[in-house]
């Protein structure tokens, strides 16, 4: 998400409301809202033949160990997850991890989710509350949207990363700093979890998500909903100028979590942009992953081409994709 992604939604937005294509509030959100699959229509999950070395995605999620994820985040997902797959050219491996944002009011996805457990990954879900207050939240006031999404959660069966407002230490979103106080936030978050766990949807992950820490963003600490809320710690994360590093970027922040909690970290949303001199950078990213013993990353794997905050993320430069894969190889 980030501001990247924040401004490329704006736009897109306005520009599909003129045109009246129906695209959602994200370039790669659509409105189409596929019913979940009967339950005896959904292929078996868990039974696909993999490598014997390869974990189960109920493997990863229940036992999550540094340096097992590498994911990409695709503009036509969730309508199709086979751009996840053709990352596999870039990677060098295939992805087991990927993302879609789910528009408020929205149900679940779970054509998609089924398609990414087929093939061998697991998908974080992000629910933007768009056009939905923390504190109407918190009162209860969508309660029973947020039943529907917990039944169609539970009805699935299989494993899901869950993030809720995410990127609440930025002022981009009506939901985050300047716009909400923390207090709402997390009394809201705090509400969401608790609902979800006592529907029963208990193949839930939540993944905390906050953005780098900079001058353009508030404490994050100050947006912490507590261990008892909190699975996984995620953080976006974008290299726009040739002076960013994993130091500058990531790593202050990793540092200032590490703090107040020892929860597991996953680089959610991530990008080197052309800018930043991608082919030079990528090896710092990966191995700050390495030092500071992080779950891995997910590519932002968007073309933007909208000046220095939305710039073309995707790998293109053979000696990009070269330092990619070999970052990749370099998490075992």
């Amino acid at each position: 998400m980030n501001r990247a992604r924040f401004v490329a939604t704006v736009i897109v937005s306005v520009s599909v409301a003129i045109t009246g294509a129906g695209a959602g509030s994200a370039i790669w959100l659509f409105k189409r809202e596929p019913a979940p699959a009967p339950a005896h229509h959904r292929p078996p999950i868990f039974m696909l033949p993999r490598a014997s070395s390869a974990p189960t995605p109920q493997e990863a999620i229940s036992k999550p160990r540094p340096l097992r994820y590498v994911g990409a985040i695709e503009p036509d997902t969730p309508s199709s997850y086979r751009p996840v797959t053709r990352f596999t050219s870039v990677a060098g491996r295939q992805p087991n991890i990927t993302i879609y944002y789910s528009s408020w009011g929205s149900a679940f996805r779970a054509r998609f989710v089924t398609a990414a457990a087929k093939a061998g990954a697991v998908v974080l879900v992000q629910m933007e509350p768009r056009h939905a207050s923390m504190a109407a939240i918190g009162a209860g006031h969508w309660d029973p949207y947020l039943r529907r999404f917990a039944a169609q959660v539970r009805h699935y069966g299989g494993q899901v990363i869950l993030s809720f407002a995410p990127e609440a230490d930025g002022h981009w979103y009506s939901w985050g700093w300047h716009h909400t106080r923390p207090a709402q936030y997390v009394a809201a978050w705090r509400r969401v979890v608790t609902l979800f766990r006592d529907s029963g949807a208990s193949n839930v992950t939540w993944l905390w998500d906050m953005n780098e820490e900079s001058r353009a963003t508030g404490r994050v600490h100050n947006w912490w909903p507590g261990g008892r809320y909190v699975d996984w710690v995620g953080i976006d994360g974008y290299y726009f100028r040739h002076t960013d590093n994993y130091r500058t970027v990531i790593g202050s922040t990793v540092r200032h979590i590490r703090k107040f909690t020892k929860k597991p970290i996953l680089l959610s949303e991530v990008g080197v942009g052309p800018v930043a001199g991608q082919a030079a950078k990528i090896p710092g990213l990966f191995a700050g992953i390495r030092r500071q013993h992080l779950l891995g990353l997910i590519w932002f794997d968007v073309n933007q081409h909208q000046g220095l905050y939305h710039q073309d993320w995707r790998l293109h430069q053979p000696a990009a994709i070269a330092a990619f894969r070999a970052g990749v190889k370099s998490l075992g």
